[in-house]
């Protein structure tokens, strides 16, 4: 059964309600830890935040990393029965490991990459929480083709990496069961972290487009959560995103974290802009820490490109020199320059710009046919579509054709590797390439570039002396599109979409002169080796931690429906009024002063009739009917407009323009209260005002009696 706070949410948010079939009621994970109190305060069909004022009696800190897919390998044991699992040692959530602190539990929340069966589902998740402190979150297949291969695949990854769906057939429409499967899945995944969370002592660490608007879930049910959030994609300009019709309840979702990560200065200020532009947000930078005001929350921006994990690499490498695989790609291109490219199989990955690259310089430069040679590395794809198939036609036919055309016995110019390969595979071909070229026309990171630097680097204990003891060099040319791009600047940067020029840069990477490029490997190594996933991670924490220092002394509540779910955050001496102690001293009282103010609290100042309608006038006669009551309006607005519409109230006070003109009734006189002052300065200013005014869409001066010129 869905719970009731999931239906209003989504309900809410889209106007519909989820087709859902019926889900069997899977026991809970026993609480690792709880928060003071019944463990029935945190069943679904709660309302109010959980907000207790009373830590709990566990110190540790423990960190919650949630992302789409959990850092563990499963499979089938012997006769397709039961399940043996083993850690993903490649997985980045594993490896960010090393930059917390060593006391530091760590428990993960995600899915799985394979089915299992709903009867199954209770014994796996209690043999990845003892043995491996995951907690898996199971998503019925229904919603989860909707919302990985739908919302997260079509809309998402589409939209973040500027494609917009001009039509049906490019991009895929937005579809609005596949934004209701994205919220479903979202609060799948909160309701398994609700499950084993200790909100007084825990950190969360959400990770990716995956899970945008989990922060609003867990931050609906804890007011003081500690709560980050980092972005592994673009983020595109407010132009590209403000066209997603889910744009203002994503960004408010993101802003219920404390802290928001991405790898780029361009990526966050384009979520900045769209903060600025959608939600009326401005940012402030203070030393050196960039903070978004949110009701009364200071939400933290990180820029902190991720790195790569430099001991796994290094220990590849070994395994690559021991079973001679660097030795055997050696062999197999003798005498040839070997380019590499290594990317997944993706719309956005460019590896047809680059096999286009390619062949103009094979063109262009006749010297390297016969000898260049591009070995292009293809991932498997994760994504599926229309779009998809037609790129993998495109590669396949572009590798025939150039193979055809400058191929010969002996030499192929291009080497399609289109299959999975190992770490210790791909390292090899790490060392023995000259270029590595990426061409991707947009990327959140790409961390390519920095396993290749790395293995170029080698290690001091390798057994291949001329490897470890040599000059050590590398070569790049990268798309300036890709997040990596701004910490290599001894790289050669391409426009990829322009392949002649990328063809001229190839040829110039590979034609460079030694000395030069080991002086570009050495810059680019030093900060390779030195901002690697551990200082990525700890960075991030350490971000956290500040952030997230005032959270308990803090009084938070929390407001809205939908994901307009926000939470205001005021000082601790601060008491909110209450409504029966201002009754009771209104009654008592022998003389009020009542003031207000015009537009925003007798008129909404989103109204573009300003003419104060008849049930605010019968409220103001009524105050007014009361002898002990002196009532006053107070606006910017001149004394004609407002001596107008409130000339039915005969006793009611007005303070015009700011209170440089006031009246205390409509049968006395107006009195000027602002000192006597020269207004010639107009005759100099109007000019230049309405210069501006004639060149600014939508503005208009307004002229106050004040300010008129003597």
């Amino acid at each position: 059964m869905m719970s009731r706070s999931y239906t209003n949410l989504l309900d809410l948010a889209s106007g519909n309600f989820p087709v859902m079939g019926p889900v069997r009621e899977r026991k809970r994970l026993t609480r690792v830890m709880t928060v003071p109190g019944v463990v029935s305060e945190l069943d679904d069909d709660q309302a109010n935040s959980v907000n207790s004022d009373v830590h709990s009696s566990v110190n540790q800190d423990r960190i919650i990393i949630v992302a789409n897919q959990l850092p563990v390998k499963a499979k089938r044991g012997p006769d397709n029965k039961g399940w043996s699992f083993n850690w993903d040692d490649y997985s980045l959530l594993l490896q960010l490991k090393d930059g917390l602190p060593e006391e530091m539990e760590v428990l993960y929340v995600g899915s799985l990459k394979i089915d299992v069966d709903i009867n199954e589902q209770d014994e796996v998740s209690s043999v990845l929480l003892e043995k491996f402190k995951c907690v898996p979150a199971f998503l019925p297949p229904e919603i989860f083709n909707k919302f990985y291969h739908g919302f997260c695949k079509q809309h998402l990854w589409s939209l973040f990496h500027y494609m917009l769906p001009y039509s049906a057939n490019h991009g895929g429409r937005f579809d609005r069961s596949l934004w209701e499967a994205y919220v479903a899945a979202n609060k799948i995944f909160s309701q398994r972290v609700i499950e084993v969370i200790n909100p007084e002592d825990d950190y969360i660490w959400i990770h990716d487009y995956h899970l945008m608007v989990l922060p609003t879930f867990l931050r609906r049910r804890f007011n003081r959560l500690r709560m980050g959030f980092f972005l592994h994609s673009p983020f595109p300009s407010s132009e590209i995103y403000r066209t997603s019709p889910v744009r203002e309840e994503i960004l408010k979702a993101l802003l219920n974290s404390d802290l928001i990560g991405f790898h780029t200065f361009d990526y966050a200020r384009h979520f900045l802009s769209c903060c600025s532009r959608m939600l009326g947000l401005e940012y402030q930078s203070k030393r050196g820490y960039i903070g978004l005001e949110y009701y009364g929350r200071t939400i933290g921006i990180k820029i902190m490109p991720v790195g790569v994990h430099m001991e796994q690499i290094e220990s590849a490498l070994r395994v690559a020199d021991k079973e001679s695989r660097i030795h055997e790609f050696k062999q197999k291109f003798d005498g040839k320059t070997v380019l590499l490219g290594v990317d997944d199989m993706d719309v956005f990955k460019g590896v047809n710009l680059k096999l286009l690259a390619m062949e103009q310089m094979l063109k262009q430069h006749p010297k390297w046919q016969g000898r260049a040679v591009l070995v292009q590395i293809t991932n498997p794809a994760r994504g599926r579509g229309k779009d998809l198939e037609d790129t993998q036609a495109e590669i396949q036919a572009s590798c025939k054709r150039i193979n055809e055309m400058f191929g010969k016995p002996g030499y192929e110019p291009i080497v399609f590797i289109d299959r999975p390969i190992s770490l210790t595979e791909r390292v090899a071909y790490y060392t023995i390439a000259e270029c590595v070229v990426v061409t991707a026309v947009r990327d959140g990171m790409n961390l390519t570039p920095y396993e290749y630097i790395a293995c170029r680097q080698g290690v001091s204990e390798s057994a291949s002396s001329s490897e470890s003891n040599g000059p050590k060099k590398s070569k790049l040319v990268v798309s300036e599109f890709i997040g990596c791009s701004p910490s290599l600047s001894g790289a050669i940067r391409v426009n990829p979409w322009n392949f002649e020029a990328t063809a001229e840069a190839m040829n110039e990477a590979i034609s460079m002169a030694d000395a030069e490029t080991q002086l570009q490997h050495e810059k680019h190594y030093r900060y390779v080796s030195s901002h690697d996933v551990a200082f990525w991670s700890h960075s991030f924490f350490q971000d956290m931690e500040r952030t997230c220092k005032d959270h308990f002394r803090r009084r938070c509540w929390g407001i809205g429906l939908s994901f307009g779910f926000r939470v205001v955050a005021l000082d601790p001496n601060f008491r909110k009024l209450s409504i029966d102690h201002i009754e009771s001293v209104y009654v008592r009282s022998k003389n009020r002063a009542i003031l207000l103010d015009y537009d925003g609290t007798v008129m909404p100042q989103t109204s573009h009739n300003k003419t104060p309608n008849a049930e605010v006038i019968s409220i103001v006669n009524r105050l007014l009917g009361d002898t002990k009551n002196t009532v006053f309006v107070v606006s910017g607005r001149g004394k004609e407009s407002l001596d107008k519409w409130f000339s039915p109230c005969k006793k009611l006070g007005i303070a015009a323009e700011h209170g440089y003109f006031m009246r205390w009734s409509s049968d006395d006189k107006w009195e000027v209260c602002g000192p006597n002052s020269e207004f010639r300065w107009k005759q100099i200013a109007e000019p230049v005002m309405r210069l501006y005014t004639e060149a600014t869409d939508g503005s208009s001066i307004e002229t106050k009696e004040n300010v008129r010129p003597s």
